[in-house]
């Protein structure tokens, strides 16, 4: 169980210094395999959004229109951060699409 810290041992640098430090936020230009996955998985939702939308549009189901327009955000959503990224979708061969 991790020790609290009062301030002042902190300000006076008496902090444990085996406590573990906060997760830092991965930097995805530099892992690739992180890239990889990522891109992986995002590539696969997206395909799994679209063959809702698809089967959504065959039926007749109340509300499909909202449900759609949900899903169409959502791959937008995905699509810009992948593009933000430099990851390409399945159907570009630009990596910057």
């Amino acid at each position: 169980m991790d020790r609290l810290i009062p301030h002042n041992d902190v300000e006076n640098g008496l902090a444990d210094r085996h406590m573990p430090s906060p997760p830092l936020q991965p930097n995805l230009n530099q892992h690739d395999s992180v890239r990889e996955h990522l891109q992986l998985r995002l590539n696969r939702e997206v395909a799994d959004l679209e063959e809702r939308i698809e089967s959504l549009r065959r039926s007749s189901a109340p509300h499909t229109a909202i449900i759609i327009a949900t899903y169409e955000r959502m791959i937008d959503r995905k699509k810009g951060f992948m593009s933000t990224w430099g990851m390409r979708d399945r159907y570009s061969a630009n990596p910057s699409q």
